[in-house]
């Protein structure tokens, strides 16, 4: 990607292929750290991270049924593997960044191999990520896609789910969401127990608004860490990237006047305020004073199947098995008004 394209508004990393810039009119607008050994020692919000091999929380940390078999996971969550574990795909390094020209746009694609028994996981797996870039009618515009394939011989089936974990502040200088405007697609959610685990109910969010009708984040409230729901569960393919973009989530900020629309062809999408971040004031290399970040410094959106669709009658939204391919697209478009 040249530095005089459009694409010169993104970095990427390495480490869980991580979105570490996504620049409009001159601004970052994702949660960040300027150097890339942060990512080693300090992101435990997951900044930007590919997640996998499976994304937000199961149960128990334990998969049962599986080849015939029960796998146990790293439990990183209290009783819950969440994330992947406790080095997840985010936590690892991909090949790349390797330049690439897909579907007309210029890219780079990221390749990671997980082997057999990664974090617990039976089976080894291929995947690839692929962020291209460009503009589109004055927006900034990021594709992501996915594909994961089963690539080994050790057993017949496993389970896969990738998204992003981008943390978004469209005004950069405030240390919070504070006055954000969203717009979320649907109020459907599933309905969570004590331990952040869906009991099964899919019902309308107690504090969402109508769907595509536009509320505001204050300094506390309301706060989110939930999984919305626009598909059922039962016409959900394994790799949905045939399927139509659809917007997820829309936000903007009025001292910014900068905008961002999430798409993807994912049935779900995890929505979080960011409480629980909490990264300490850090020095760069070149004695500079980083800012430490705090509770809802950022809104994270993530594009995906079903939380604890491994273990229950969800499985089929990520059951992978030998021969077959899971995929999925998603899409950020960013502009200033």
């Amino acid at each position: 990607m040249s530095p005089q394209s459009p694409e010169s508004a993104f970095t990427f990393l390495a480490q869980g292929a991580a979105i570490q810039e996504f620049n409009v009119d001159g601004q970052n607008i994702v949660l960040a750290f300027p150097e890339a050994r942060f990512y080693k020692s300090h992101n435990a919000p997951y900044f930007g991270e590919t997640i996998g091999r499976t994304t937000n929380r199961v149960k128990d940390a334990q998969i049962h049924n599986l080849n015939g078999k029960t796998y146990s996971l790293h439990a990183n969550d209290g009783p819950n593997c969440l994330h992947g574990g406790a080095e997840g795909w985010g936590k690892k390094d991909f090949e790349g960044p390797v330049p690439i020209n897909r579907s007309g746009k210029e890219g780079v694609q990221f390749t990671y191999l997980s082997k057999d028994g990664d974090e617990g996981y039976p089976g080894t797996v291929e995947c690839k990520v692929w962020y291209t870039a460009g503009k589109e009618d004055g927006k900034t515009v990021l594709d992501v896609e996915y594909q994961v394939e089963f690539v080994g011989d050790e057993c017949e089936e496993t389970v896969v789910g990738v998204t992003n974990h981008s943390y978004f502040n469209l005004n950069p200088t405030s240390p919070t969401i504070d006055g954000h405007a969203i717009t979320l697609s649907t109020d459907q959610y599933l309905s969570l127990d004590s331990n952040s685990i869906p009991t099964g109910e899919i019902t309308a969010h107690a504090s969402a608004p109508k769907p595509n009708t536009t509320f505001f984040l204050g300094p506390s409230s309301p706060s989110f860490d939930d999984c919305f729901v626009l598909d059922p569960p039962n016409i959900i393919p394994l790799d949905t990237r045939n399927l139509p973009l659809r917007t997820l989530v829309r936000m903007s900020h009025p001292a910014t006047k900068l905008n961002l629309e999430i798409l993807s062809t994912e049935p779900a999408f995890q929505f979080y305020t960011g409480e629980h971040i909490e990264v300490p004031e850090l020095e760069s290399s070149s004695g500079a004073k980083i800012p430490a970040k705090g509770p809802r410094a950022g809104i994270a959106v993530e594009p995906s199947r079903y939380v604890d669709a491994p273990r229950n009658e969800w499985r089929g939204q990520c059951l992978l098995k030998k021969g077959e391919v899971w995929g999925a697209k998603s899409q950020y478009r960013a502009w200033k008004e």
